[in-house]
């Protein structure tokens, strides 16, 4: 696959819809929101003065939330369904979070062509609720949520801590709207032809990579190991909710790593308008992620 032009500018603009091929296997990001996170919080320990451009006019991280549709065929997939149709004001109190919506997701997917009652299954890479805000949302004159007819996969060792979740409002009763049809996934499982889960604990106790192959390539849909390029370059800084920094950033410098190999893409959900890439070797021995598509 060539790599794309590079437009700096992508690293601080909202995602737009992104498709590529790994053989029989269309594979599309679908905005479905947006958050300005505030950078000093976010990831406590970076140096913002030498990445300037990854931040926008108002200083802001600009993360895209969406979900990535794996297609195959008349079969489909969806990796994680976003916040959902809610909104939050920039609270100035709060030293994470600025402004944060979604809601866009469902009519994106109808755009691809793919009504949500033509996904069979949704894998979510942890319980935070900028990942599953569409599994207990309900549309406008809709009667149940758009994937309630899904199976929805989810990591075993997440699940069964999703006590924890309530903390960041995935609550007890957000999460019954689904849990009848939840598949507790094990390390290594494949959920769909071409789709593996593998447990990369961090971010939170469970939360899970999703290994997407096909046509003697490789996409790696990491979710919330890494939520700004800026880690690519420095997979020490940890994000400031993560559960375990210490694991987290292990987990990163392997992940890292992978994401070099000439066969391997990643998907970074929450990397602006530069949500495909890999990861390329500078010559001080860090990366810089690379877009493609």
């Amino acid at each position: 696959m060539a790599t794309a032009v590079f437009d700096p500018a992508r690293l601080s603009r909202a995602p737009h819809r992104r498709s590529l091929r790994l053989g029989d296997l269309t594979i599309s990001y679908v905005p479905d929101g947006l958050v300005r996170l505030k950078p000093r919080g976010w990831l406590p320990a970076a140096d913002w003065a030498a990445y300037p451009d990854h931040l926008d006019a108002d200083g802001f991280l600009v993360a895209g939330i969406g979900g990535l549709l794996v297609e195959r065929g008349d079969r489909a997939l969806l990796i994680d369904t976003g916040f959902g149709p809610e909104s939050h004001e920039d609270d100035p109190a709060d030293p994470l979070l600025g402004r944060v919506y979604g809601g866009e997701l469902p009519d994106g997917l109808r755009r691809l062509g793919r009504e949500p009652r033509r996904i069979e299954a949704v894998a979510i890479t942890h319980l935070h609720t900028d990942h599953l805000g569409w599994t207990w949302s309900v549309e406008p004159g809709a009667g149940a949520p758009p994937f309630a007819h899904a199976t929805h996969f989810v990591a075993a060792p997440e699940w069964h801590r999703r006590e924890l979740a309530a903390e960041g409002g995935a609550t007890g009763e957000r999460l019954a709207a689904f849990a009848p049809r939840v598949h507790a996934v094990e390390d290594g499982e494949e959920i769909f032809p071409g789709v593996r889960a593998s447990f990369a604990a961090g971010h939170t106790v469970g939360h899970t990579t999703y290994t997407i192959t096909g046509g003697g390539r490789r996409l790696l849909a990491f979710g919330d190991a890494l939520h700004s390029p800026v880690q690519v370059a420095h997979p020490e800084w940890s994000c400031g909710i993560d559960h375990d920094p210490a694991e987290s950033a292990e987990h990163r410098r392997r992940l890292v790593e992978e994401l070099s190999r000439p066969d391997t893409i990643g998907y970074g959900g929450h990397f602006a308008d530069v949500v495909f890439g890999r990861a390329e070797r500078r010559p001080d021995g860090r990366f810089t992620w690379i877009p493609v598509a």
